[in-house]
């Protein structure tokens, strides 16, 4: 790969056409395909921005969710190879594409070294047939899809019949993604999901024809132990993970995954001590699959590993793919300030560009049930208060993405709904508690805030795609990493910064990405505490336990770790021995003498 970084998927809408804007300089990013409405409309802007034709297919029709998600796919990967050849046609002269091209690319790039050598050269004849042919050698970045497997509602027909199995949502969007023309990787987050895995192996692209594989699967992961299940399951497919992505559980983006304790730098040293062993272990699981399928075995496949979550710092970004021998690392949030790349309205930039560490939390707020990075200051979060306030908590269901409760009606409905919470609240008002533990649990029901009109919203009103009555309120997910970025950046000074050409971050104080993750663990883990003071069980007390013995474990490995290194890593994060015995002293007043 040309650059040493990718940009995650970002909500659904923020990164919805990224790649139109970076896959060209050879930058991966990750389009979410939650959301078939946002492609439809999507595709229509860009065909219309670019008088290309356009036939609108409608919700009503068959299959539509995946013929949708194709058609856009599709339009993408046509729009960026009309991109990438219009460069490829430039000269290397100041200015151009495609000399912006190489100026992006990391110092240590072979292609920037052999440029810069190539534009030396003193022999013009030379120099030109040299250059031309270092045309040939550049790639457009990657046009990945991000599908949460968990995210996979059951869908009916006008009828009211269920329409079965391989119209759920999370089926529908693999096969959307499959039929594309696309040759790029569809990463599967947000855990398990055995339908998926097994309606994937009826799609051709994930095996190998002719010796290529033209779709591949990466995996989002917050451990090792998941990375194995999964990856074991998939290769008894014979469906080989070409890569593992490992994010942080809390100091990231979007949906956060706690895990029981265990932190990035001890994750990351399990990987690499254990990636040998892990592809010979699911290579000879994957070849026999294959064989049993009637497929040539693939004799060599590659496996990449690359991380993601609260990196700020090129001194970071380079230890991280130094020290655990990685491929990539994941900038996600700090990509949200960079209007060149992503979809975020003004009123919400500025409210980013401003925002401080309080601003950014970890909330409830998800209809998945699943922790969710919020930020204060966003108008969906404004306006859930305002309808509180009225005595209307709940928002109106249109899109039914998150549809996933059966509590109190047949069909699933979404738990940020209007109709839920009132349903909800009735019921809680006939319990009984003390008025302590009902505002609570009161609190914790009209915490839920609709995320598929939320998430949305900042692309139409970025591209003045908004419809008359429909909802303004933006909803965003950034990760806390954030608060330490200010203002709004070109591309060019996003990039120049994750490589250590310049630093946006200025004098700023801010904790290394390891210890910035440990405290938001420990912070994490007193909450529970607390939530749970009154009720705790055996089960519950051998989890804290079990949590708390992993976070000292990892600020063991994190204190032998620092000064064996003598990196700039650590070095310019200030006293990082201090931090440690800091978040480790909160540790010990949690546990129990």
């Amino acid at each position: 790969m040309s650059h040493t970084f990718h940009i995650p998927v970002l909500g659904l809408g923020y990164s919805i056409d990224t790649p139109l804007k970076v896959a060209r300089y050879g930058i991966s990013s990750v389009v979410s395909i939650v959301d078939d409405e946002l492609t439809e409309r999507m595709r229509a802007y860009h065909c219309a921005t670019r008088q290309l034709p356009y036939t609108l297919i409608r919700a009503a029709e068959q299959d539509s969710r995946a013929r949708r998600i194709t058609a856009y796919l599709d339009l993408l990967d046509q729009l960026v190879e009309q991109q990438f050849e219009a460069m490829r046609k430039e000269d290397f002269t100041q200015g151009t594409e495609l000399s912006r091209y190489f100026e992006l690319l990391p110092a240590l790039s072979p292609l920037k070294i052999k440029y810069k050598a190539l534009m030396q050269l003193e022999n013009q004849q030379l120099k030109e047939r040299l250059l031309e042919e270092l045309k040939q050698e550049i790639m457009p970045g990657s046009i990945d899809v991000n599908i949460m497997s968990k995210v996979d509602k059951a869908n009916y027909t006008a009828g009211n019949e269920y329409a079965g199995d391989d119209f759920t949502d999370a089926i529908a969007a693999m096969r959307g993604f499959s039929k594309s023309r696309l040759h790029a990787s569809v990463i599967i987050s947000a855990g398990l999901n055995p339908r998926l895995y097994a309606y994937m192996e009826q799609c051709t692209d994930f095996y190998p024809q002719n010796g290529l594989v033209r779709k591949k699967i990466i995996l989002k992961v917050s451990d090792y132990r998941s990375a194995l299940i999964q990856a074991k399951m998939l290769a008894k497919r014979g469906l080989w993970v070409a890569e593992f992505r490992v994010e942080s559980g809390l100091n990231c983006g979007g949906h956060a995954f706690a895990t029981d304790g265990l932190l990035m730098g001890p994750i990351l040293e399990e990987f690499k001590q254990k990636r040998s062993s892990l592809f010979e272990e699911l290579l000879e699981i994957y070849q026999q699959a294959l064989m049993d399928r009637g497929f040539a075995p693939v004799p060599e496949p590659t496996q990449r590993l690359s991380v993601q979550g609260g990196i700020g710092t090129a001194d970071e970004h380079d230890f991280l793919i130094a020290h655990y021998e990685l491929d990539a690392a994941g900038w996600g949030s700090p990509f949200l300030l960079v209007p060149e790349a992503t979809n975020v309205d003004e009123q919400t930039l500025k409210a980013l560009g401003q925002a401080t560490e309080e601003d950014f939390y970890l909330s409830n707020s998800s209809p998945l049930g699943v922790l969710f990075n919020n930020f204060k200051k966003s108008t969906a979060e404004i306006l859930r208060l305002e309808r509180i306030a009225k005595g209307r908590p709940g928002s109106p269901c249109k899109k039914k993405f998150l549809c996933t409760n059966t509590e109190f009606t047949e069909q699933p409905i979404c738990t940020a709904s209007r109709e839920y919470q009132h349903l909800k609240l009735q019921q809680l008002a006939q319990t009984g508690l003390s008025d302590t533990s009902y505002r609570q649990q009161e609190a914790a029901i009209i915490e839920k805030v609709c995320l598929c009109e939320g998430l949305c919203a900042s692309v139409y009103l970025k591209n003045d795609l908004l419809k008359p009555r429909e909802n303004p309120a933006v909803s965003i997910c950034p990760g806390p990493n954030l608060a330490y970025f200010s203002g709004t950046y070109s591309l060019s000074q996003m990039i120049g910064h994750i490589y250590g050409r310049e630093n946006l971050l200025g004098q700023i104080e801010r904790p290394n990405l390891f210890v910035k993750e440990l405290q938001l663990y420990v912070e994490y883990l007193k909450k529970d505490m607390e939530i749970h003071l009154h009720s705790i069980n055996e089960k519950k007390n051998k989890y804290f336990q079990k949590f708390s013995a992993q976070l000292q474990q990892g600020i063991n490995y994190y204190k032998e770790l620092i000064p064996s290194l003598g990196s700039r890593a650590f070095a310019a994060a200030g006293d990082i021995q201090k931090q440690l015995e800091d978040a480790e002293k909160a540790l010990l007043k949690l546990i129990p003498a």
